[in-house]
């Protein structure tokens, strides 16, 4: 039984103007189908190296990226990715309907099945009256909503998303967050999602993969056993999240001191 997402030996070093800088050293992890996966990191440890080589927009160093059993090597039909800086990834002369729908140009469809597909990632991310606007607006977290509902209306098998809520305010960062769970329960999408944010991955995640300092190992990964029915107001304050938040805390520390984990991989802290 393959995983739906597998990454093996991944390694990235940037070459350039008589530097070398080791990004990423040896990365090894696997997704399964309909998985919610954070990764969580000290600050430059190549998070977004990292997802840019799992997309493939960066060809790594050495190491594979493999997607339902074939290799990557540029970027993947089945994938979609939502960045962190929404500004730059709408483009705002273009109506919020038009650029639902762009992505979905190189796909074989017809008119009335990209209106379709358009409205319904739309209506998903509680846009529905949203298409005719322009993305300038729209709030911030707005939109966000209509990056996440292009990478929807794509209809991916992988979602990967590259810390997409640090640049929103708290409130709005929270209504996302229950947003992205909301739409990984009910479309079975697999995410991978990126955050420096440490609470942020333990509140999404069924599993958080908490990386080292650059250059960048799998320091541990820990299956988050919270329950499935999650809220902002609950699960927050409930013992168990604490000492989820603070173990990860605890290993990322670890990761800046360069101290290894003494933690086998997949061991959540005692309950």
């Amino acid at each position: 039984m393959h995983s739906l997402l597998s990454v093996a030996g991944l390694r990235k070093v940037y070459e350039g103007s008589g530097r070398r800088v080791e990004a990423l050293r040896d990365l090894t992890f696997t997704v399964e189908a309909g998985e919610l996966v954070c990764l969580v990191g000290p600050s430059g440890c190549g998070k977004t190296t990292l997802l840019k080589c799992v997309g493939g927009l960066l060809a790594p160093t050495a190491g594979d990226v493999v997607l339902e059993g074939r290799p990557v090597s540029g970027p993947p039909p089945g994938m979609a990715f939502v960045f962190q800086e929404y500004g730059r990834s709408l483009f705002p002369w273009m109506r919020v309907g038009a650029n639902v729908e762009l992505p979905l140009r190189q796909k074989q469809f017809s008119k009335a099945r990209r209106r379709e597909l358009v409205a319904d990632a739309l209506h998903s991310v509680g846009l529905a009256d949203a298409a005719g606007a322009y993305p300038w607006q729209l709030s911030g977290g707005m939109q966000q909503r209509v990056a996440i509902a292009r990478a929807l209306a794509y209809e991916p098998r992988v979602l990967l998303m590259d810390e997409p809520f640090a640049a929103v305010d708290a409130q709005t960062r929270a209504d996302l967050e229950d947003l992205v769970r909301g739409l990984w329960r009910e479309r079975g999408i697999t995410i991978l999602f990126v955050t420096h944010d440490i609470d942020e991955a333990v509140y999404l995640g069924e599993r958080v993969i908490v990386l080292s300092a650059s250059p960048t190992v799998v320091q541990e990964q820990l299956k988050v056993d919270l329950p499935d029915e999650r809220d902002q107001l609950h699960t927050r304050v409930a013992p168990r999240f604490t000492e989820l938040r603070t173990h990860v805390y605890e290993q990322i520390q670890a990761a800046k001191r360069g101290t290894p984990s003494d933690l086998r991989t997949d061991t959540p802290p005692p309950r």
